[in-house]
């Protein structure tokens, strides 16, 4: 049966802690809901209330653009293997990009990446669990290093390119501010 709960438990840190994967929804007042699966070792939990996760490099950059507007957002993590379980948490979040104090403060809590674009930290306000008893059984096989690969081989410099070019607004023309002269 499902509960709702204050804080993120040590159990529930637990479980956060060998997810292989999490879906991070967002949306403005209006235009499009945006739902984000995120993978790699990407996800910290800071404490009962704060989390952290460090945003890479895509095609798109919905998310910032979403939290610049309306800075609820809802993480969910799925039970792949063993108990079922769906978890949760939802929150403000604020978004720091390389540019500010507090990325360079998170981001080393993380493995070095070339395409790291932004840390998103979430106050937990409600954490949610509910059975998950439909969700099927996954077998992991590997990370998928196309991301790092490609981030690695345009290098840091490139990557803001590819930002003014690809990540400076949302589908819906929301600005992202990815870059300093927004």
């Amino acid at each position: 049966m499902g509960k709702k709960l204050d804080s993120i438990t040590p159990k529930l840190k637990g479980f956060i802690e060998k997810q292989k994967m999490f879906f991070v929804g967002t949306a403005a007042n209006e235009g499009w809901v945006n739902v984000s699966p995120k993978g790699m070792d990407s996800f910290r939990v800071i404490d009962g209330n704060k989390v952290v996760w460090l945003n890479l490099t895509g095609s798109g950059n919905e998310t910032a653009a979403h939290l610049l507007r309306h800075n609820r957002m809802t993480i969910m993590f799925c039970a792949f293997e063993g108990r079922p379980l769906i978890l949760r948490l939802y929150g403000t979040a604020e978004i720091y990009h390389p540019r500010d104090t507090e990325f360079h403060q998170y981001v080393t809590l993380f493995e070095e990446n070339a395409g790291a674009r932004q840390i998103i930290e979430m106050d937990v306000d409600l954490v949610q669990t509910s059975c998950g008893m439909s969700v099927p059984f996954m077998d992991f096989k590997a990370e998928r290093t196309l991301l790092n690969d490609w981030a690695n081989h345009k290098g840091r410099e490139e990557m803001k390119v590819y930002w003014r070019e690809r990540n400076m607004e949302s589908i819906d023309g929301f600005e992202t501010k990815i870059v300093d002269n927004q």
